[in-house]
């Protein structure tokens, strides 16, 4: 269970939840009260090197970002999130408000969710405008967190623990399902957490605070989780700290769902709810909500693997607080989408388990029950031989495959003879398959998401899973705009590429005249 006691033992102070201690293994700390000591854990911090794990770090980016680069270059994205991301940096880029077409012409992306942090990204887009300068950075950002996850472990355990850990948290599900998944804003939320974690566990409570102000940038639900940091700080004994941050935390989240997203979004609210109250068409209560949170044994595996793949020695930390708001919003989620193993959901939680695993070892070398003290000794080699037997069914084994290095296959040089059809600055009504590969310097709108606009070209996979499917595409395409007429100008394999033959409209939806 989650250890709060102050020696690191099974003992504690009745009534009182006392500050964190580095364990019985670290020396006394005799300096004076401060974020900056010169003995303790920070001596030790500063003997750990550096370049190991920036090697780890390099080695892990490279991972990354080849699986990202060639699923891109092979047409394989898995959902419009790449799209979507795009166009609100190249947005972001331009020095223009974030609109995201692909979700609705004219459409606000902030509106939908709250990640002005992704405003970053644009020097990175201004030298590389593509979809795949994303790729790169979530690759760099996660990296990173490798970086600060395996080098705080060292400074904490020492020995050879830390590049352990680095491998266990640089293989892990939660990270290499969010690479499959194409480039979140959530990558900003890992080295940050990462960060914040790490200053937890060395005592440095004003970067604490610091580190975690950024994330209420990074997405709206992440206020809830600067509160448990506030929460924690208050534990440790800085009580006026934690209650200011806690408070911050609570009122970005309240101001960012209630004030801040209804105020961009066209409809006026936060469209989200809807995750928890609505199953389909049907109402759920939240009562109904909270009972269902295990009601399915998707969750529950989830749940298990999560705690399972730090040795079940993240329970030993108070570090693991800090989940718990993303697991809630989760588990009460009506979308099974947010309860398994796949997608992005994931990631952001791993630096927080593997950093609580560091911190769960260090409490139990100490420990009075024998059989803990000894298996706090193997956790650390026992988490990374999960991570990576693990990975052998996991995104990152289909680099041992050389058909993953292949795009010169019958399907992408279709794909692309598709891409050679489509004039740069045109206005493209598509599905996922081509999307990313057009937001850098088109006008792209989801198939069916943009009504009245009449798109110069409409263009087409037939194999991309069709609910029905589409025998006549020109008259497909007459259906979605009858406000105009469409001709066939490509078709290689799957890929139908149609163009307007009428003029364009006078007025199109989300577009605002010079």
């Amino acid at each position: 269970m989650l250890e709060l006691n102050k020696s690191g033992t099974d003992r504690s102070e009745p009534g009182r939840l006392p500050a964190q201690d580095p364990g019985p293994d670290a020396a006394p700390d005799t300096r004076p009260a401060g974020d900056s000591p010169s003995s303790g854990p920070d001596a030790a911090a500063d003997r750990v090197p550096l370049r190991p794990y920036l090697i780890a770090g390099a080695i892990l980016c490279a991972l990354y970002f080849l699986y990202s680069y060639f699923q891109y270059a092979r047409f394989g994205s898995p959902s419009w999130d790449l799209g979507i991301f795009e166009q609100e940096v190249r947005a972001y880029a331009g020095f223009d408000a974030p609109v995201v077409d692909i979700k609705g012409p004219g459409y606000l992306i902030l509106g939908d969710h709250f990640s002005p942090i992704v405003a970053l990204l644009a020097p990175l887009y201004w030298i590389w405008p593509s979809a795949e300068s994303l790729l790169l950075a979530q690759a760099a950002l996660f990296a990173l967190g490798a970086v600060i996850v395996g080098r705080t472990t060292q400074q904490i355990l020492g020995g050879r623990s830390g590049l352990c850990v680095t491998v266990a948290y640089g293989l892990s599900w939660g990270i290499q399902e969010a690479v499959k998944a194409d480039f979140h804003e959530i990558a900003f939320a890992v080295p940050l957490l990462a960060l914040v974690c790490r200053a937890l566990l060395l005592k440095r409570y004003t970067a604490a605070l610091l580190w975690s102000l950024p994330l209420v940038l990074v997405k709206e639900d992440l206020g809830a989780t600067v509160a448990v940091v506030g929460f924690l700080l208050f534990v440790y004994g800085r009580r006026l700290q934690g209650a200011l941050l806690a408070a911050f935390g609570v009122a970005a989240f309240v101001v960012t769902l209630v004030v801040l997203i209804p105020a961009a979004s066209s409809a006026g609210r936060y469209d989200y709810w809807t995750k928890i109250d609505k199953n389909g068409e049907q109402d759920v209560s939240m009562l109904d909500s909270v009972l269902g949170v295990l009601d399915s044994s998707v969750k529950i595996e989830m749940l298990v693997f999560l705690i399972g793949i730090t040795a079940f020695m993240a329970l030993r930390s108070p570090l693991t607080l800090l989940i718990l708001p993303t697991l809630g919003w989760r588990l009460l989620s009506q979308d099974s989408n947010h309860w398994g193993m796949v997608w992005h959901y994931s990631a952001i939680l791993m630096p927080v388990l593997f950093l609580a695993l560091a911190d769960g070892v260090r409490r139990s070398r100490g420990s009075h029950r024998p059989w803990l003290a000894s298996y706090a000794k193997v956790a650390v080699p026992v988490a990374a031989a999960i991570a990576v037997a693990m990975t052998q069914h996991l995104p990152l084994r289909d680099l041992l495959r050389p058909d993953t290095y292949r795009t010169d296959d019958a399907r992408s040089q279709a794909a692309r003879a598709a891409l050679d059809a489509i004039p740069a600055g045109s206005r493209v009504e598509t599905d996922i398959t081509l999307m990313a590969h057009l937001t850098s310097d088109r006008t792209v709108y989801w198939v069916g998401g943009a009504p009245g606009t009449a798109p110069d070209i409409v263009a087409i996979n037939l194999d991309f899973g069709w609910s029905r499917p589409i025998q006549d595409p020109v008259a497909y395409a007459e259906q979605l705009h009858p406000e105009a007429r469409y001709r066939l100008k490509h078709r290689g394999g799957s890929f139908v590429v149609m163009e307007r033959t009428t003029p364009e409209p006078a007025t199109i939806p989300g577009v605002r005249g010079d």
